[in-house]
């Protein structure tokens, strides 16, 4: 495994780590998370990658329950705030009351004592940046997070939050958590420069388009998978989106590598990348996955590769 400096930061996390989004404490059962994230950690990755909003509170259980046996300071925990997760009118958005109420929950829920790092896990108009910027800030301070990031925040959002921290000498946003995959590069044109501007790491989710650049779809979608089950994962999986991920295919057979690692070396083609975040559902399909991360792309590659997706 290689690990990578999150932006400016000082701390380094595994370039592939392990997210809990749609599996653990959902579709994947509380024995095989302990397998999976064994595995992970046994392979090198320190960095996983949870949310309060997954799974309803339970993913945070699951995982909290995974990784009580490890010495705390070998891995990266990282959780989020935003979403609702009662009928509360309060429990949601990312008021300070919200924010501090939140984070303690998920510390129970995980059973560490701190985050390493804590997202906003998305951008609250109703809430003034401010107040978002003064709850993490005494995060830091009181001990219950090391970093604080964004995730699926714009640029403008991004840049009046680094401003109204740098008013105040305030702890910085360190990283920000958008979508990133051969599919959805509109972190290119903004997000990716300001990042780099600010010193802010960059952990990307759905690097696989949610299994579609893994090939499985190229030959039809099982009605018992989850391009089959969830209705906004169809949208993606159209006749020429599947096209483009044949060709893929057939370029990663050239070179003796699975089309699922080929997209995830195109993803950390890039050094403003600190991770990319990958699910797993099974130990072998983790450990397939983490082979990408012995693959380098040469010029040639990477021009073909614009050219199917172009």
């Amino acid at each position: 495994m290689n690990y990578r400096q999150l932006g400016k930061a000082g701390i380094k996390i595994s370039e592939i780590s392990l997210g809990a989004w749609l599996t653990y404490g959902n579709s994947v059962d509380a024995e095989t998370t302990k397998k999976i994230i064994a595995a992970a950690v046994d392979r090198g990755v320190n960095f996983i990658d949870v949310a309060d909003i997954y799974a309803r509170g339970e993913a945070e259980n699951v995982v909290g329950q995974a990784i009580k046996n490890y010495r705390r300071s070998d891995l990266v925990i990282s959780s989020k705030v935003f979403w609702p997760m009662s009928d509360n009118i309060n429990d949601r958005g990312l008021s300070r009351k919200h924010i501090l109420e939140s984070v303690d929950r998920s510390l129970a829920r995980l059973g560490v004592d701190y985050l390493d790092l804590y997202f906003c896990h998305r951008f609250d108009p109703e809430t003034e940046i401010e107040e978002v910027v003064r709850a993490m800030e005494d995060l830091v301070r009181g001990g219950k997070i090391i970093y604080w990031g964004t995730s699926v925040w714009d640029a403008d959002q991004i840049e009046r939050a680094v401003g109204q921290a740098k008013s105040w000498g305030a702890y910085l946003p360190s990283v920000e958590q958008p979508r990133y995959n051969l599919f959805d590069r509109h972190i290119e044109t903004d997000i990716i420069p300001m990042c780099a501007r600010y010193g802010m790491g960059l952990v990307v989710w759905s690097p696989l388009a949610q299994g579609l650049l893994t090939g499985k779809y190229n030959n039809g979608v099982p009605s018992e998978s989850r391009g089959g089950r969830t209705e906004w994962l169809k949208d993606g999986l159209t006749e020429k989106n599947i096209n483009k991920v044949k060709k893929l295919a057939e370029l990663a057979a050239s070179q003796g590598i699975s089309v699922a690692q080929l997209a995830l070396a195109w993803v950390l083609r890039l050094k403003e990348i600190s991770c990319a975040i990958v699910g797993a559902t099974r130990v072998e399909q983790l450990e397939e996955n983490l082979k990408a991360s012995e693959v380098a792309l040469d010029e040639e590659s990477l021009k073909e590769i614009e050219s199917i997706f172009s």
